[in-house]
């Protein structure tokens, strides 16, 4: 391609990019600029775009030279004014909105389109065509692109990191993936570090440590880095189009290797906010923090800034660019390739997407009169998951699979590329073609899951639920994304991204008061209904049943939290199929007098919560036969609120033929206790629902004092039962709750609330005795 012809593309870039930033009218500057023609309020950054546009370009280059198929994912944020100018160069834009034709009327459509209301975002948003992250949170771009290529083979991805973005947590430890990379199965990342030097206010540390220094970062990275130094313009051209070539050889060429290859990638100096005016006045701006939003952010009312500004736009000479109708010049569009980058597959991953062959649940169910590790079973059914999927179905997890139950997936490897030693033989598994992916980051696990998910196909990480709240903005993120996608209609359905808690509050075992945390459901639970589920198997078949379920579905995140540990099983493999088809259900097996209208109902969600419910009820059972108590579980925690919020959420009558409009409920939660009542304050019956739940003080608000000397060592190991006793979900607790709440007997309940307290003090005795609860305890 003539580098000339490249270099128009690229100006075409900057001038559109600079165009949707400030002109609301004459956007070919027919006439001289006045204070009418520029936006009303001016929004955007201009600092990375024309980077990402100039890479953009010799993006197109290669795609036209060597015939490849690539994915463009943009890190730095706010980047889209570069991003945006080449999906409309290249047709792309007007393909899916036709007002942005390439024409005069679809520029100036587009200019006022940027950044305003019912527009396009500064991000590179869902409504984008190619875009497959939208960058708002930074950190994000090498694990999406990371997960992108694997099980493509022939795909390349071309992820533009920002300076700025590459001092993010995420972004760090994302260098590594990879590692995970089998040169002959999957596609290939070509990292372009996009080092301009400023981020909004302050220099960038990468562009202030010396040249060798970086290049020793990167080669401990395992990569070979290539240093692109963009000052004068046209040479700029030419050193980008050898590193370009160089890097995409490069990677062609270990296609056939069995070993990890050292991958290319490119460093990119260019000043901040590139080809703007070096200076203002007596303040820099190219080459300055300032040009990293808008500079000349008053050239409405400042007619000195205003002459600056049409000089600036002037200097890319439109009229070059683009013909007197506003299209592009014929040599503009030499520049665009016949597989454009807005029109990747890849980046539309619904449209690649498979739905997964599926075990049949039933060969993996369980004998529910046996305790069992409740997710143990699940590992098996993923296994043959894979089995039946070997191309399109993987396991992430930040070095928790074993520890979570889920071994047996093994079967098929961990992906390990890197250095293996004699003693990996010994349950190791670590393979190049292995479909397990474990690092100890959650970021770049879930990233690449994502990145996994995006280009259409399937996934499931596992973590412990003391660790999902590093993650908790990221799924966010992510959540936002498949929330617009829904509204995107060109946008087609994608795989759910699936999230197994495991290791939960409960049982902490080796670990303590550190890492019991279920605040991660509290983070997300408020979030676009269409797109969040959140689930609590009470046991080893619902859950293989809620994990059937989450497979199958699509453009939802899907939370399930079930603990690792052996525990009391309840359901059938049929029993739990319909249970978790509804989300919620009266257990007739667990309830006193079930024909009967219930005195008292306790309800359960969350397999712990739920074994101490069942006890209590039992032990009620015992001492008052004659009261009638219905028992509740809920899986689908948002069956709890309205329909009108939640589609998965109850009607007022559902609700009240569950839990009564009139008599107490004892509810014992997994999560903290306010949880349920922000689900349920507007039903009829709340001011009768008690819930329990975890508690990070609790020496405050509960009536545990005859307790008080088992409350030393908080932030130590606890026995199971130890800890519900002094959250007060345990049995003994509920039992007495729930007595004390029944008209009839709370006036009669003096010697049965004595035993129990009698019995919470003999199993912390023991506890601390023994450490170990008692065995009569242990059901």
């Amino acid at each position: 391609m003539d580098l000339d012809a490249l270099n128009l593309y690229w100006r075409a870039c900057c001038y559109l990019s600079a165009g949707m930033i400030y002109l609301w009218d004459n956007v070919l500057l027919k006439e001289p600029l006045k204070p009418e023609h520029i936006k009303k309020r001016l929004l955007g950054h201009w600092g990375a775009s024309p980077g990402i546009s100039f890479i953009y370009a010799h993006t197109n280059r290669v795609i036209k030279k060597y015939h490849i198929d690539c994915l463009f994912v943009v890190g730095p944020g706010h980047g889209a004014p570069g991003y945006i100018s080449g999906i409309y160069l290249d047709g792309t834009l007007s393909k899916y909105y036709p007002q942005f034709s390439l024409d005069e009327e679809g520029m100036k459509n587009l200019f006022r389109a940027f950044s305003f209301p019912g527009g396009l975002g500064s991000h590179c948003t869902p409504e984008l065509p190619g875009s497959i992250q939208e960058g708002g949170e930074l950190g994000y771009v090498l694990s999406h692109a990371y997960g992108a290529v694997l099980d493509n083979p022939n795909l390349i991805a071309v992820a533009v990191v920002g300076d700025g973005e590459a001092e993010t947590g995420p972004l760090a430890t994302s260098w590594h993936a990879n590692k995970f990379i089998n040169p002959q199965t999957d596609g290939k990342v070509l990292p372009v570090l996009l080092l301009n030097g400023y981020k909004i206010n302050n220099p960038t540390i990468l562009s202030r440590i010396e040249e060798d220094e970086l290049l020793s970062l990167f080669k401990g990275y395992g990569y070979e880095p290539r240093i692109v130094v963009a000052q004068e313009i046209k040479e700029a051209h030419q050193i980008m189009a050898e590193a370009m070539d160089w890097a995409v050889e490069r990677i062609l060429e270990t296609k056939e290797k069995t070993s990890r290859p050292r991958y290319p990638m490119i460093i990119l100096k260019t000043p901040k906010g590139w080809t703007a005016p070096k200076r203002v006045g007596k303040h820099y701006v190219e080459g300055y923090w300032r040009s990293h939003q808008v500079p000349l952010s008053d050239a409405r009312t400042n007619p000195d800034h205003l002459k600056v500004l049409e000089e600036w736009l002037r200097s890319y000479k439109p009229e070059e660019l683009f013909d007197q109708r506003g299209r592009p010049v014929e040599k503009v569009l030499q520049a665009v390739p016949h597989k454009r980058l807005g029109e990747s597959p890849y980046a539309n991953g619904g449209m690649l997407r498979v739905p997964l062959k599926l075990p049949l649940v039933e060969n993996f169910a369980i004998d529910p009169r046996q305790k069992v590790e409740n997710t143990k079973p699940l590992g098996e059914f993923l296994r043959e998951v894979i089995r039946l999927n070997p191309r399109n179905f993987r396991v992430f997890g930040p070095d928790e699979t074993h520890s979570n139950r889920l071994y047996d997936v093994f079967e098929f490897g961990k992906a390990w590329m890197a250095k293996t030693l004699p003693e990996d033989e010994d349950e190791g598994y670590l393979s190049p073609f292995g479909r397990t992916i474990e690092m100890l980051s959650e970021h770049t696990m879930e990233g690449m899951l994502e990145g996994y998910i995006l280009t259409g196909r399937h996934g499931i990480l596992s973590t412990y639920e003391g660790f999902a709240p590093i993650i908790s903005s990221m799924v966010n993120q992510f959540g936002k994304w498949l929330d617009i996608s829904s509204d995107v209609p060109w946008r087609m359905p994608l795989s759910s991204l699936n999230l197994l808690l495991t290791s939960v509050v409960w049982r902490q075992d080796h670990n303590g008061f550190t890492h019991q945390d279920p605040g991660f459901i509290n983070s997300i639970v408020d979030k676009w209904p269409n797109v969040l589920r959140l689930y609590f198997p009470p046991d080893a078949n619902s859950l293989l049943c809620v994990i059937w379920q989450c497979l199958q579905s699509t453009d939802r995140i899907n939370i399930i939290v079930c603990d690792k540990q052996k525990h009391p099983q309840y359901l059938t493999i049929d029993q739990a199929m319909i249970h978790v088809s509804k989300g919620i259900g009266t257990w007739e097996f667990a309830s006193n007098l079930p024909e009967k209208e219930p005195e008292v109902v306790v309800a359960s969600c969350g397999d712990i919560p739920t074994k101490e419910a069942v006890q209590a009820v039992k032990i009620l059972k015992e001492h008052f036969p004659d009261l009638p108590i219905r028992f509740v579980n809920v899986v689908n925690l948002f069956c709890l609120t309205p329909n009108q919020e939640h589609p998965d959420g109850l009607t007022d009558r559902e609700f009240d033929a569950y839990f009564t409009k009139d008599k107490p409920i004892i509810f014992n939660f997994h999560g903290y206790p306010w949880l349920i009542h922000r689900l349920t304050y507007r039903r009829t019956n709340h001011k009768n629902l008690h819930v329990r739940g975890y508690r990070e003080n609790r020496k405050v608000g509960i009536d545990i004092n005859y307790l008080s000397s088992f409350l030393k060592g908080r932030g130590g190991i606890t026995t199971p039962l130890q800890l519900a006793i002094l959250n007060q979900i345990d049995r003994f607790s509920i039992a007495m709750d729930l007595v004390q709440r029944v008209e009839r007997l709370k006036d009669k309940a003096g010697n049965f609330i004595d035993k129990m307290r009698d019995m919470q003090i003999q199993a912390l005795q023991h506890a601390y005795k023994h450490g170990v609860d008692m065995p009569e305890l242990e059901v």
